[in-house]
């Protein structure tokens, strides 16, 4: 692959640095402030957010040596897997990230951390074309409006892979917006909508049959994370190839959910 050209647009290096130090899934402060010492790049504004200050970095080293070498060293450094041996579940969700980005510049890094080149993209008037077509069939089917905000361009630029992905991640979101919980996966589910007195309940709870239905929909929410997020988060991308007949199915299985939560209340403590 040859470091040097072409030199990233703007754009790609927006896109970039916003995988990079994504909020929930990216690098941390520190570890962006080590990995620019350590590729020798200049760190112009240590004090913005963490996308900001990482492509200003960028952009002040391609403009400076008209050369790309540094930021491709970043990425190396950034997605070496061993860097990550004691917190192994954030190399995937990050390298999915990235590699949505890189696919614009015909760059890509496999599971090993290799850097290296790949088919470019197709356009983004395909992708939003796809996005447009899935957004249609699903708001024909009543989709819960929480779940159509993931029918976006960017998340099915190459197939739906994405758009379930980040669907899926909304239902935690949820749980923790109305419990104020922290937790994640299975623990949250147990601890929202399980025990004899959930958080959230999603009826009276006054009989065995409703009771049933509670444990019911708490084991669903827990399968849709273990079948669907869990592995798409962890797995590599290639074992989860989706077409739009399986997206809009669990799409609309995410937007049941969403339905139920926001219809479910704290019941009263005796």
């Amino acid at each position: 692959m040859n470091d040097t050209q072409p030199l990233f647009t703007q754009s790609q290096l927006e896109a970039i640095a916003a995988a990079l130090a994504d909020t929930s899934e990216g690098l941390t402060g520190s570890e962006i402030g080590h990995l620019l010492a350590t590729c020798r790049l200049s760190d112009p504004t240590p004090n913005m957010t963490k996308r900001h200050r990482l492509y200003n970095a960028f952009a002040e080293s391609q403009n400076s040596r008209q050369d790309r070498r540094a930021i491709l060293a970043f990425i190396r450094h950034a997605m070496k897997p061993e860097r990550y041996a004691r917190c192994p579940e954030r190399f995937e969700p990050m390298r999915t990230n990235l590699n949505r980005a890189l696919s614009f510049a015909g760059l890509a890094v496999d599971a090993t951390g290799t850097l290296s080149s790949a088919e470019r993209a197709r356009t983004l008037s395909e992708a939003e074309r796809r996005a447009q077509e899935l957004k249609d069939d699903l708001t024909a089917r009543g989709v819960h409006p929480d779940v159509l905000r993931f029918c976006r361009a960017e998340l099915v630029a190459d197939d739906y892979f994405h758009a379930v992905l980040e669907a899926t991640k909304s239902i935690a979101d949820k749980l923790r917006a109305r419990t104020g919980l922290t937790d994640d996966g299975a623990v949250l589910v147990d601890r929202a909508l399980g025990g004899d007195l959930p958080m959230l309940a999603i009826n009276d709870l006054s009989s065995e049959s409703e009771r049933g239905e509670q444990r019911g929909f708490a084991n669903l929410v827990k399968g849709v994370f273990g079948m669907f997020r869990n592995p798409t988060a962890h797995a590599p991308r290639i074992h989860w190839a989706m077409n739009k007949a399986d997206a809009e199915d669990l799409l609309s299985l995410v937007s049941l959910i969403h339905r139920r939560l926001d219809s479910s209340r704290m019941p009263p403590r005796v």
